[in-house]
């Protein structure tokens, strides 16, 4: 397979697509958790139950009646193989629970992969969204018009006191987890995200990695969430994160002006350098390719860098990860193989730029 034709399957649109507030956004999530009536909760319920609800729910994706689907194609984890599963959770599809732990899990993709729904998950169902940009009311009214669709068809577990039941404590009530994924160079380099962090829990919200809860923020990359979901609205959730997130970003942008005033050339040199390894690397490591590639993003954001696409941070990211890399292999490989074939797919990407 040609790395061109690699990119254009593996790349969601996500990835490709510039929405709005794209030098500091690179993707806003909506995830809804969802429970069937009459059914235990997954972390309870038999494998021929488990099967029963993957049957259910795929009966009712399966009804043309709402056409903004498109065509739903689903996946059975039992069916798939590890690595495959690695690659669905590496291009933020599924999540690392359905991914290790949910045997019998599945889940129904739409052909451009912004809409997926996990089955089987932590909940019987996760109906996500995910948009390029700052889009959070978009994702939201796009979740919400799934969810309506399927609750005219499936009984939720739901209660008029608290709101939706979830197997987790703190997803009852409306059951929505809103997120942004952002690019935060600018309040790193000034040694300004350790103090906003705490500001940020302080009002509902937590900071985490690229992959959500326990992962590493890799290449400046922080998904910025609710935490609870009892006790508000949905639109006053997605409204508050949008305010915060609003905030951040004028801070992150100030952040880069102050850089560029107080050391320009030092930063310019920073990001050729991080394009010269990256262009030149034979072998690099992830968190190394990671802090490069978020250079190279921010130089084109900040004009130093011309004739490169502003995706390649969002791209890069994703298919230097272990499980794209081994699918590009075409097998398994060690982590020093990994590290080459890394340095060897990122050479090639830039090259494709200046073709």
């Amino acid at each position: 397979m040609s790395l061109e034709r690699f990119i254009n399957q593996a790349i969601s649109s996500w990835m490709s697509a510039e929405g709005p507030d794209a030098d500091i956004i690179l993707s806003s999530r909506i995830r809804l958790a969802r429970n069937i009536n009459q059914y235990k909760f997954p972390i309870l319920f038999t494998n021929d139950e488990a099967k029963s609800v993957i049957q259910k729910i795929q009966v009712i994706m399966d009804d043309s009646s709402f056409s903004k689907l498109g065509k739903m194609e689903i996946l059975l984890m039992d069916e798939l193989q590890p690595l495959q599963k690695r690659v669905l959770m590496e291009k933020h599809l599924i999540s690392p629970h359905l991914a290790e732990n949910a045997s019998f899990g599945a889940c129904l993709l739409s052909e451009n992969e912004e809409l997926s729904v996990m089955i089987n998950e932590e909940d019987h169902i996760r109906i996500q969204c995910l948009y390029p940009g700052f889009q959070l009311l978009e994702a939201l009214a796009m979740a919400n018009e799934v969810d309506d669709w399927l609750e005219e068809k499936i009984d939720y577990a739901f209660d008029e006191g608290i709101g939706y039941l979830t197997s987790c404590p703190t997803n009852v009530g409306t059951g929505l987890r809103a997120s942004v994924m952002m690019h935060l160079p600018g309040l790193i380099l000034t040694q300004q995200m350790n103090r906003i962090i705490p500001a940020i829990n302080q009002l509902g919200l937590v900071v985490r990695g690229i992959y959500g809860e326990g992962s590493e923020a890799l290449g400046n990359i922080f998904q910025v969430s609710n935490q609870m979901t009892l006790g508000k609205s949905e639109s006053d959730i997605v409204e508050d994160l949008i305010s915060v997130v609003s905030q951040l970003i004028s801070q992150e942008r100030s952040a880069r002006e102050a850089l560029v005033k107080s050391s320009n050339i030092q930063l310019e040199d920073r990001v050729f350098r991080s394009f010269g390894t990256l262009s030149n690397s034979r072998i690099i490591e992830s968190k190394e390719a990671a802090k490069c590639l978020s250079d190279v993003r921010l130089g084109i954001d900040m004009g130093y860098l011309k004739g490169l696409s502003k995706n390649i941070l969002n791209e890069l990211m994703i298919l230097t990860q272990p499980g794209f890399l081994q699918q590009y292999a075409g097998g398994p490989l060690r982590p020093h193989e990994r590290d080459i074939r890394r340095a060897t797919l990122i050479r090639e990407r830039l090259k494709m730029e200046n073709q």
